[in-house]
């Protein structure tokens, strides 16, 4: 049985790794290395990095803190595992994410080299410079997994379940849950993309490349919301981690020594 309190335990002990992961971000200046060819704004250089750091830090202990308490509400409502499915072992917390975020990852890059080669206008999209894109993917792999499988999911399930739960079709609800919390979460890639383009509306964004910022997210939303559903938000996280460290980190010099070839 998956006891709340020990839940709650496992969500601050990864809400204080995404925090000083936050932290770490902006007081050594590597998020200027966030997006390749930007620079932060004029703003937020006239302080410390250490201030952003600190400001950052606490709006994720208080904001993602909020959402992964809503999530854990409604994950026991639901009968969902929660952070983490105690007991499930090695297996299914580790190795399970792991296979599945590298293949899932490996289907990326084939993707992204595909849309490349059919003319998104992009020799494929831009990643963060080591090593803020090890970091980047440690902070994506906890910070938009709680965000948009423990909290969006879980909502999205929770209000389906509404419906469909008397209809005995609680499976249905949480596939629901898992689609839509994987659309918003590959539309929220998107001011990213906007930001790369220097595009000032979605309209400027080519529809090709918004069908690969959609395929590429949606897939990883998808399995990670299969592990969250099936063992809790430590497996959803592991599947995301591994893919973008295929993604972000192994990928990109990959990519590079093919087109020099």
């Amino acid at each position: 049985m998956n006891d709340p309190a020990i839940q709650r335990r496992w969500l601050v002990a990864l809400l204080i790794v995404y925090a000083a992961l936050a932290f770490l971000t902006y007081a050594t200046g590597l998020a200027n290395e966030l997006m390749p060819g930007q620079e932060l704004p004029p703003e937020m250089t006239r302080w410390p990095g250490w201030v952003f750091g600190l400001a950052n830090a606490g709006i994720v202990l208080v904001v993602y803190g909020l959402m992964g308490l809503v999530g854990l509400y409604i994950a026991r409502r639901l009968g969902l595992p929660g952070v983490i499915r105690l007991g499930a072992g090695c297996r299914r917390l580790f190795w399970a994410p792991l296979g599945l975020g590298v293949v899932v990852g490996i289907v990326m890059a084939a993707a992204d080299a595909a849309f490349a080669a059919v003319g998104t206008g992009r020799d494929g999209l831009l990643h963060p410079a080591f090593p803020m894109s090890l970091i980047a993917s440690a902070s994506a792999g906890i910070g938009e997994e709680i965000a948009f499988r423990l909290f969006v999911m879980s909502l999205w399930a929770g209000l389906l379940n509404l419906v469909l739960g008397p209809l005995g079709k609680r499976r249905w609800a949480l596939w629901g849950g898992n689609g839509l919390a994987a659309l918003a979460f590959a539309a929220a890639h998107l001011p990213a993309v906007m930001f790369m383009l220097g595009a000032e509306t979605l309209a400027a964004v080519p529809p090709l490349l918004m069908a690969e910022v959609f395929l590429l997210n949606g897939i990883v939303g998808v399995v990670a919301g299969e592990r969250y559903a099936r063992d809790g938000l430590v497996a959803a996280a592991g599947v995301h981690f591994w893919a973008d460290v295929i993604w972000h980190v192994l990928w990109p010099p990959l990519a590079g020594l093919l087109l020099a070839g």
